[in-house]
């Protein structure tokens, strides 16, 4: 079968030939309808994290189980699924409560997940060491759906903690209308009725964001402009929940500006921008998080979404072989919404 497999850091990821995997007593095999490219995998591609290659890359996966390995129950094959992807020990207090996103043991675990340490889903078949990790999608196409697994969970996570103060007369800010942004959008819209601002450098992406019923669309290329801009529409209360799914220096420094007091930031993305502190600023009461992925009953949460129709992937998609190339179109910011390779 064809994989795209990460060798080293920085090294390009290259597509292989590898033998078809055989599921084990407890492990499913799913064969892969669609893998989406996320800017993680550029991370991974370009940095040293510690993981030891090579694998398979692809963390946002859906398909149909192929084979079920001895003492699998509860599916059948042909069934589409998604992947949840953080695997974490199955055992720690946090993984029984399906938060394995935040598994007490992940310092002791090799591997971070499929794409992240194992084999992925960038392939025509990927082994699921556990049907736990399985969540059951209905009448969703795979090759649509498998970008909920990460593009549309990890916003999820993070707006469903701010849902409770997101009242009709509060405004929140989504900063990056890219992979996860263009589905954070949409969630705010579905769950909550909140002033909802759309922040991006990129016209093309502000453009999708009025297309996806967002009216309040600010172009960030001039921090001064921009802040005035949103404080225009939020006065002198300010944004009561900011989600920089971007997270670089210029788009912290924004989130920390334009919060008001008693109000939430959360920094999605992985573009390096640290957060200063002083006092008031951010302001007084405001709450700062670092959320990473969600829980698997979060994952069955956003597929109920989209199987009602209330959310839903921009999909480009693509054949697997042309995942090198795909990565340069992600890298320079050339993919709307989310690109899906599909073997």
């Amino acid at each position: 079968m064809k994989a795209v497999r990460f060798i080293a850091p920085g090294r390009p990821a290259e597509v292989v030939d590898l033998p078809v995997p055989a599921p084990g007593p407890g492990q499913v095999l799913l064969r892969v309808a669609g893998a989406g490219v996320c800017h993680s995998d550029l991370h991974i591609l370009e940095h040293d994290f510690g993981f030891q290659g090579p694998f398979t890359l692809g963390h946002e996966n859906a398909g149909h189980v192929a084979a079920l390995g001895e003492g699998v129950q509860g599916f059948k094959e042909g069934d589409a699924v998604a992947v949840y992807g953080p695997w974490g020990c199955g055992r720690c207090r946090t993984c029984q409560t399906s938060a394995e996103n935040y598994c007490e043991n992940h310092a002791a675990i090799v591997s971070f997940g499929g794409g992240l340490g194992s084999d992925g889903g960038m392939a025509e078949y990927m082994l699921v060491p556990s049907p736990r990790l399985l969540v059951p999608l209905g009448p969703l196409d795979p090759v649509a759906a498998a970008p909920l697994s990460d593009a549309a969970l990890t916003p999820y996570h993070a707006i469903r903690k701010a849902l409770p103060e997101l009242t009709p007369d509060t405004c929140a800010v989504v900063i990056g209308i890219g992979g996860l942004g263009h589905m954070a959008v949409q969630l705010l819209q579905a769950l909550s009725a909140c002033t909802l601002i759309a922040c991006d450098v990129d016209q093309a992406k502000l453009a999708h964001a009025r297309e996806l019923g967002v009216r309040h669309t600010i172009d960030t290329r001039d921090a001064e402009s921009a802040f005035e801009a949103i404080r225009a529409i939020t006065g002198p209360r300010g944004a009561k929940a900011v989600f920089d799914i971007v997270g670089s220096q210029a788009t912290v420094d924004l989130a920390a500006r334009v919060v008001g007091r008693d109000s939430r930031i959360a920094i999605i993305g992985l573009a390096g921008g640290v957060l200063r502190y002083a006092a008031n600023n951010p302001p007084y009461g405001c709450t700062v998080e670092v959320p990473y992925w969600g829980s698997r009953t979060e994952l069955m949460e956003v597929i109920a979404l989209a199987q009602e129709g209330r959310i839903r992937a921009q999909v480009e998609r693509f054949p697997l072989e042309q995942a090198p190339q795909v990565y340069q179109r992600l890298a320079a910011g050339g993919i709307r919404g989310r690109a899906v390779l599909t073997p």
